[in-house]
C-alpha cells in the first residue's frame, strides 16, 4: 500500500470507511468488523474513518477496540457536529457552538480510547454557530494537543475559505464517485487554491456501482431501501450506469467495484488535488477486492465510457 499526503498528514492512498460496521447498511457483526479493521492495518490501509454519529458512538468504540495496541500505525479520523439526541430526520441539529465542539471531542477521545485524533472533521456546516466560531474551537483542540489536523465535510468554496482563514484545513470529505460529482462544481476551486485534499466517501455509489446490491432484498436497517437513487423509476434508470461499469470491468477481467475505484484515482491529475477514497466495508473479502483496485489502470477508451455517467444519474443523493 502506498501513502500520500493530505496537507502535512501522511495517509494510506486508500482508507477504510467504518460507518457500516455499526449502522445504516443492514446487520453488522462486531467480531467480523474488528477482524476487517485489523486486516486493513495488516494490508497497509491505515487511514480509518469514523464519526460520533455512527451508531450513536458505537462505531468509535468499535474502531478504538480494533486499533488497541496498534495506535501508532493508524491515521485516525472522526467527525462531530450532527446532534441526534432529539431524534433523526428533521429533529437532527447541526451544531457548531464552541462548548459543543469541545465536549464532542472529549467524548470521542474517550470512546476511541486515544489521546489525540489525527484528523477531526466538522461533519456538516453548522446551524447553531458561524463557521468561524466552530473552526476556532477546533483550533483550540489543536493547540491543546487533542487533535492534530482539521477537516470539514460537505462544504462549498465559500465556507472552506472562511474556515481556512481561521485555521488551516487539511481535508474536505465529500461524496465523490462516478455518479456523484458535486465536488467539482461546489468546492473544487477552493480546494485547489488552498491546497486542501479531498477524502471521497461512498466512492462505490453506496454499493450500487458494484452491481452486487440486491435492492429488493434490502431490509429496514439499510437506509438504501429508501434512498431516491435505489428506488422506483430512478433505480431502473440508474441500472444502465451500473451496467456500463460492469461491461468495462468484464472487458478488463476485474470487478466493477475496482473499476469504480480506479476511476476515482484517475481523477487526481485532472482535479489537481490529492484524492483519497474511503470505501466502506465490514467484510474482509470486499476489503481485499477494494485494495486490488490500486492495480487497475483504465484506458482512455474506458474513461470515455465512464466519464459521462455522472450526468445520467436519476434521483437525489439523499
Amino acid at each position: 500500500m502506498r501513502n500520500t499526503k493530505l496537507g502535512e498528514l501522511t495517509v494510506s492512498v486508500q482508507g477504510l470507511g467504518c460507518m457500516g460496521m455499526s449502522e445504516w447498511y443492514g446487520a453488522a457483526d462486531w467480531d467480523e468488523s474488528v477482524a476487517t479493521i485489523r486486516r486493513a492495518l495488516d494490508d497497509g490501509v491505515t487511514f480509518l474513518d469514523t464519526a460520533d454519529i455512527y451508531g450513536a458512538g458505537h462505531n468509535e468504540v468499535l474502531v478504538g477496540r480494533a486499533i488497541s495496541g496498534r495506535r501508532d500505525e493508524v491515521q485516525l479520523a472522526t467527525k462531530f457536529g450532527i446532534d441526534r439526541s432529539g431524534g433523526d430526520g428533521k429533529s437532527r441539529v447541526l451544531r457548531g457552538e464552541r462548548s459543543y465542539v469541545k465536549r464532542a471531542a472529549e467524548a470521542s477521545l474517550v470512546r476511541l480510547g486515544v489521546e489525540v485524533i489525527d484528523l477531526y472533521y466538522l461533519h456538516r456546516p453548522p446551524q447553531t454557530a458561524e463557521i468561524e466560531e466552530t473552526v476556532g474551537a477546533m483550533a483550540e483542540l489543536v493547540a491543546e494537543g487533542k487533535v492534530r489536523y482539521l477537516g470539514l465535510s460537505e462544504v462549498n468554496s465559500d465556507l472552506l475559505r472562511r474556515a481556512f482563514a481561521v485555521h488551516p484545513i487539511t481535508a474536505v470529505q465529500s461524496e465523490y464517485s462516478l455518479w456523484t460529482r458535486d465536488v467539482e462544481t461546489e468546492v473544487l476551486d477552493a480546494l485547489r487554491e488552498l491546497n486542501v485534499g479531498l477524502v471521497a466517501y461512498s466512492p462505490l455509489g453506496r454499493g450500487f456501482l458494484t452491481g452486487a446490491v440486491d435492492i429488493a432484498a434490502l431490509d429496514g436497517r439499510d437506509f438504501r431501501a429508501h434512498n431516491p437513487r435505489f428506488t422506483g423509476s430512478a433505480a431502473v434508470s440508474n441500472q444502465a450506469i451500473a451496467d456500463t461499469v460492469r461491461n468495462v470491468a468484464e472487458a478488463s477481467g476485474v470487478a466493477p467495484a475496482q473499476v469504480a475505484l480506479a476511476w476515482v484515482y484517475a481523477q487526481q491529475q485532472r482535479l489537481g488535488i490529492p484524492v483519497v477514497p474511503i470505501p466502506g466495508t465490514k467484510r474482509v473479502k470486499w476489503l481485499e477486492q477494494n485494495i486490488a483496485a490500486l492495480d487497475v489502470t483504465l484506458s482512455q477508451d474506458d474513461l470515455a465510457l465512464l466519464d459521462p455517467l455522472g450526468s445520467r444519474v436519476s434521483g437525489a443523493r439523499y
